[in-house]
């Protein structure tokens, strides 16, 4: 009989850490790293199934090596749920290298409440066969249904393709969590199965994934749902950076299936356009943060559509948005008053007169960053100064016209500042040290040698 079907058959068995990290990356990395462990003189991480180890370990270096057998090592005195708390804080990788210690090590570290999670990462695992060895042997006790599992961080796995995606939609209903981020051999069909068959996912990021232009319901999911229940995805938050090929149809697709987002990002989908963020407006009127930074087709008419979302906008991301100017700022100063953070880096079209309008209107920001905004001086930080008093955290880098004087109204009147980015501007070493008086805790990032 084939060794390899012997081994997978059997049904105590834990995952070699050969499985889950790479051969040739010693060390642990703060509780993720990966642990030194091979199987193959090839180099390649390979996946490996082992019965669960005897209680005592009778190889005769070791029993030479060891303590008088009267003499128990200190670890073994701790209570099982001391054990397991200590377990809990362990990667993946690390929990099954424990499991093939001795068999109490075995039994606790497969305890059910330390596979909530399971994280993996590097660019040399098979993580397809990782993924399924794993949960078919958390899969034991209820046969073919991993219940416990809630979250999977797969970042960086790029040998993780739609079959592994496909294992954890079978095996794994009650998830919550999904990050695939960096993972560019998904596709859209994939992801479809796991959004259909996990109804509790709440987070998911696909960041990087270059293939993923949508996020739907299988057309099988759809069919089945009753017209009471909807094609409703019950997804809040939503990483989908760098997913460069995403246009508006895809974008309105997403909105219309998952209406309960709260949190979007966007960065760098370079293909959308103001029309795209019409659609998200529609049928995402929850949406608290929004990143759309990189997208050079978005303009003022774009933000006249996210202003609609008014007072449940908190955080905002338009950097290097270059048709943006005062107009739709205005638009947003004026109807999103809650807004805490605005990102609008390299907006060129920004003025004073913009800025002040948003320091009227939003008087509890927190954190502003109008670095490489040319037309923004000292006048634009004397409204932020006088308006503004809960600012923490200010980037102006870059912005050829301020000066010394506008920073020393600002530090006097926003003593909370926590962080202040000056690069590349023209202030002088008094200014600064004025600042750092007044503002005790402010870090100042500046490029002006004679200052430290």
């Amino acid at each position: 009989m084939n060794t390899d079907s012997d081994l997978s058959m059997r049904t105590l068995s834990t995952p070699s850490p050969a499985l889950i990290c790479p051969p040739t990356l010693p060390g642990f990395q703060n509780g993720r790293g990966s642990s030194t462990s091979s199987s193959s003189i090839t180099g390649e991480t390979v996946a490996m199934v082992h019965s669960p180890p005897p209680t005592r370990l009778t190889h005769p270096l070791i029993r030479l090596a060891s303590r008088p057998q009267k003499e128990q090592a200190s670890i073994d005195r701790l209570p099982d749920h001391s054990m397991v708390q200590i377990f809990s804080f362990l990667p993946t990788n690390q929990l099954c290298r424990c499991a093939r210690v001795c068999r109490r090590w075995y039994n606790l570290a497969w305890d059910p409440r330390l596979w909530r999670t399971i994280r993996l990462t590097g660019e040399t695992i098979n993580v397809d066969r990782a993924l399924k060895v794993l949960t078919r042997r958390l899969c034991q006790d209820t046969p073919n249904v991993c219940l416990m599992l809630e979250t999977v961080i797969v970042s960086g796995c790029r040998r993780l393709t739609d079959r592994g995606l496909y294992t954890i939609a079978q095996c794994c209903p009650e998830l919550r969590r999904l990050e695939v981020s960096g993972c560019y051999n998904i596709s859209n069909e994939a992801v479809f199965d796991v959004v259909s068959l996990c109804p509790n996912l709440e987070h998911l990021d696909v960041s990087g994934c270059s293939k993923v232009t949508c996020i739907s319901l299988t057309r099988e999911a759809s069919i089945k749902l009753s017209p009471l229940h909807g094609k409703q995805i019950s997804i809040r938050y939503l990483d989908m950076t760098d997913c460069f090929v995403l246009e508006d149809e895809g974008l309105h697709t997403i909105a219309a299936h998952c209406t309960q987002l709260t949190h979007l990002y966007l960065r760098r989908c370079v293909r959308l356009t103001d029309e795209g963020l019409r659609y998200l407006v529609i049928y995402c009127t929850s949406i608290k943060e929004l990143s759309v930074s990189d997208c050079r087709f978005v303009s003022d008419f774009g933000l006249r559509e996210i202003a609609k979302l008014e007072s449940r906008l908190r955080y905002l991301s338009i950097a290097h948005c270059g048709r943006i100017t005062d107009v739709g700022i205005r638009y947003v100063a004026k109807y999103c008053s809650k807004l805490r953070y605005l990102n609008a880096r390299g907006c060129e079209g920004i003025t004073d007169h913009g800025v002040e309008y948003l320091a009227k209107n939003c008087t509890k920001l927190k954190s502003l960053d109008i670095g490489k905004c040319p037309l923004v001086s000292d006048t634009g930080l004397e409204s932020l100064a006088l308006n503004c008093f809960n600012l923490k955290r200010l980037s102006l880098k870059s912005c050829e016209s301020i000066t010394g004087q506008g920073l020393q109204i600002v530090a006097a009147n926003c003593f909370d500042l926590q962080m202040l980015n000056v690069q590349d501007c023209e202030v002088s070493v008094e200014a600064l040290r004025f600042v750092k008086r007044h503002c005790k805790r402010c870090v100042i990032e500046h490029t002006n040698p004679a200052f430290f």
